[in-house]
């Protein structure tokens, strides 16, 4: 095992952490404040890349593209709001009937299972050959870490609003919600739709870093966000108390998650393994919080001072 050939590979595993990141912070909105398992982001990690590359391949630029991805995202998460807010089917299973949709959109708007771009032909913002050798402005980890930054900053403003306190309260307390007169079907379909937006966002600047968009890119999705979100919280919870450093911590948490992936890669254990090892990772971080309430914390004293 040649350690230059880990360090070498170490950027990389960094660009495409901070790419994951932003889906990360869209399952993140559902997950912890909106407190809904969404498993739309499987097929919308692959819609946002399908539509960014035909887009290209039609002769739009990038940021049409770019926009037009996102807003394919955020008609997913339109859809599986519907079908848990009109149609009154759980949240879980409207995640995956939107999912299973999308896998027959995905293929009709690429018309077939790979597309593929090459940056020598198209004007790309970001591109897997922009990592190392390249002016700082080009670069793929600047770039997506300045739009990380803006985003951030927007969904802080945001949910300083009216609406955005809705959706938190809508969250912590769907009832408590109702009955101050918020519209809780709209701030969850809302919650969704800013989410799956985000995650398509995502997924055209993952197709652009790789080169292609192809039908089975989002599968296992979720898992990588879950475990971004847990991994940041578990690090950095403690750290970050702010509502930006937290979805800050989001995206940190992906970038560790890529890093700890990439040595994995490298101490040679077989990749076919890499999807059951993310699961036990998310598995475990997920346990955490229960194994120290049930086995670490303090036991509580009842009854009053008996020398009152």
């Amino acid at each position: 095992m040649d350690i230059m050939s880990l360090i070498n590979a170490l950027p990389g595993a960094a660009a495409q952490g901070l790419i994951w990141g932003i889906m990360a912070i869209g399952v993140y909105l559902t997950f912890r404040i909106l407190d809904v398992a969404d498993l739309t982001v499987d097929g919308t990690m692959c819609t946002g890349g399908a539509v960014c590359i035909m887009m290209l391949m039609s002769g739009q630029n990038i940021w049409v593209s770019m926009l037009a991805a996102t807003g394919a995202g955020m008609l997913a998460g339109l859809a599986t709001g519907i079908f848990h807010t009109v149609m009154g089917i759980p949240a879980i299973l409207s995640g995956i009937l939107t999912q299973l949709g999308l896998y027959s959109v995905n293929l009709k708007i690429m018309g077939k299972a790979n597309q593929a771009v090459n940056s020598s032909k198209y004007d790309l913002l970001v591109s897997l050959r922009n990592i190392k050798d390249v002016p700082f402005y080009q670069n793929t980890i600047l770039i997506v870490a300045v739009f990380i930054v803006i985003l951030i900053a927007v969904l802080y403003w945001f949910f300083g609003t009216e609406i955005g306190c809705s959706l938190r309260a809508t969250g912590c307390n769907p009832n408590m919600s109702r009955a101050q007169g918020i519209n809780t079907d709209f701030a969850k379909v809302l919650g969704l739709i800013i989410s799956n937006g985000l995650v398509a966002l995502s997924s055209a600047f993952l197709a652009q870093y790789q080169g292609f968009a192809d039908v089975n890119m989002g599968r296992g999705a979720i898992v990588i966000g879950l475990a971004a979100v847990i991994i940041g919280e578990a690090v950095f919870g403690k750290i970050f108390r702010n509502f930006a450093l937290r979805l800050f911590s989001v995206a940190l948490g992906s970038i560790l998650y890529y890093l700890v992936l990439q040595a994995v890669i490298w101490m040679g254990i077989d990749t076919d393994l890499l999807k059951l090892l993310s699961a036990l990772v998310v598995a475990v971080f997920l346990a955490v919080p229960y194994w120290k309430a049930k086995y670490f914390a303090k036991p509580m004293k009842r009854g009053g001072n008996t020398n009152a």
